[in-house]
């Protein structure tokens, strides 16, 4: 089973999904975690260029760019592998992300971005997406310098959290 854990922000979203870990370990379930992006030596380059780097301007294109090759990394050495095997995958963040922050909060094309992703993990898709939504008081919550996707503004933020409830597409093409 593939579950993939998204939201906003200061959401909680790690606390749940460690949480959800620990449950499905103690119904005998070998769960493999990770996050999107990193849990990959490319992943984690990847994630230090995009949340680390104040000093480096990013292009939307880009940065949607980068997020999908940390992402189809990840696909090929972690999660593909863990199913095959008959574990589970919890992901800290998978497609839907990249949907919401760089599409309805960065303004580029969602549906362009779901084929994106669909390309960039050869269609692998959760089985199941929960959504850890809080308006308002999650980036309160957060004891720590913001990274630079934290720091994009309200009104980005905003579009992130409408995005988040919209329904993904059915797909257009089916990837083997």
């Amino acid at each position: 089973m593939f579950i993939s854990i998204d939201g906003g922000d200061g959401t909680g979203k790690s606390t749940q999904a460690d949480l959800l870990c620990r449950w499905l370990g103690q119904r005998g379930h070998e769960v493999v975690a990770c996050r999107d992006p990193g849990s990959t030596p490319l992943g984690e380059a990847v994630r230090g260029i995009l949340l680390d780097r104040h000093d480096l301007a990013i292009d939307r294109r880009s940065e949607m760019l980068l997020y999908m090759a940390a992402r189809a990394q990840m696909v090929e050495e972690v999660i593909r592998p863990a199913l095959e095997r008959g574990k589970t995958v919890l992901s800290d963040r998978f497609l839907l992300a990249n949907v919401v922050y760089q599409g309805y909060g960065g303004g580029l094309d969602v549906d362009v971005l779901w084929e994106v992703g669909r390309i960039a993990t050869g269609g692998l898709m959760p089985e199941l997406t929960m959504c850890s939504m809080c308006h308002g008081s999650g980036r309160r919550r957060m004891a720590r310098p913001l990274d630079r996707m934290e720091q994009q503004g309200a009104a980005f933020h905003a579009r992130v959290r409408e995005g988040s409830s919209r329904k993904p597409p059915e797909p257009r093409t089916r990837l083997s």
